[in-house]
């Protein structure tokens, strides 16, 4: 039998298998030896040891597509990085951060800001062009109950069909909220934002899949407040704007990187407003602190 394992506790992991029933099982010793240990989101094939207590073992892996550190999860199709408007502020530059670990692994990525009902249309539509000027899918959510908002929600339910979806972001930004919305009967607690502090509490403990149908597949992530990326040079940082890309080979200097050099075709496109002075000063920022972790 051939499933996916949504959850690993205490040594156990729990098989989805296409049935629709999940079998608790141990993973044989073959895998300690290889030194392979299963992954949520692993398609694994089983041998059932009781159909009736639903147990069985895990025997084969299968090869995965991809697989992530934070969250630990395998064979992912897509990221949808969830940012709310307001309440908290968006931090961009965590925002551009997830996007380069993305772009890293190669899982493509879709920007989905929610609380849409807390802010101007204007001030929408601006934050909107920002990223997909860039080229990025950008989405824009409440979880509130007009029809419109509504709309939006079922937008984004579209694309989670038949793939496997991390939901990630920022404490209280309304992940659990959405994943409510996208499958009521998931019962997933909501979290509060404290008055205090303006931050959302930690309402997802564990890492666990959810099937919400025929191959569809989401996993809502504790909240972060900070993110390094690594296993990128200084140098490559640039490759990872995508709004760079047109002036590659266009500035006075062979391998520009953009920062101080004189006759800067991405500088320049600054100048013009071409490209968002809030991206640039995040890659400024994400380079510096690149090239001082090299000199460690």
């Amino acid at each position: 039998m051939t499933g996916k394992i949504i959850k690993g506790v205490g040594g156990f992991y729990y098989v989805h298998l296409h049935n629709n029933f999940i079998y608790e099982c141990k993973a044989k010793g073959v895998f300690r030896n290889q030194n392979i240990k299963p992954m949520i989101g692993d398609d694994v094939d089983i041998d059932i040891i009781s159909e009736k207590d639903k147990t069985g073992n895990i025997i084969s892996i299968h090869e995965r597509t991809n697989s992530l550190i934070r969250p630990t999860v395998s064979n992912v199709s897509q990221a949808i990085i969830i940012f709310a408007l307001s309440n908290p502020k968006p931090n961009f530059n965590l925002l551009d951060r997830f996007l380069i670990m993305m772009s890293l692994q190669h899982i493509e990525t879709i920007i989905c800001f929610n609380k849409s009902d807390l802010v101007s249309e204007e001030k929408i539509n601006e934050i909107k062009e920002i990223y997909t000027s860039c080229g990025y899918e950008v989405l824009i959510t409440s979880t509130k109950e007009a029809d419109e908002e509504k709309k939006e929600i079922g937008n984004l339910i579209s694309k989670l069909e038949n793939k496997t979806t991390v939901l990630a972001g920022p404490s209280g930004v309304g992940k659990s909220s959405i994943v409510n919305a996208v499958c009521p009967d998931m019962d997933a607690k909501t979290g509060s934002i404290s008055d205090k502090i303006k931050r959302g509490k930690h309402t997802t403990r564990h890492t666990e899949l959810m099937c919400i149908g025929e191959d569809t597949y989401i996993l809502d992530t504790p909240g972060f407040s900070s993110l390094y990326v690594e296993d990128v040079e200084p140098e490559d940082l640039k490759y990872y704007y995508n709004e760079f890309e047109p002036y590659e080979g266009k500035c006075r200097f062979n391998g520009c990187v953009h920062i101080n050099e004189p006759d800067c075709a991405v500088k320049e496109a600054l100048d013009k407003k071409i490209i968002s002075s809030l991206r640039y000063e995040n890659y400024k920022q994400l380079f510096n602190e690149l090239k001082e972790k090299r000199k460690w």
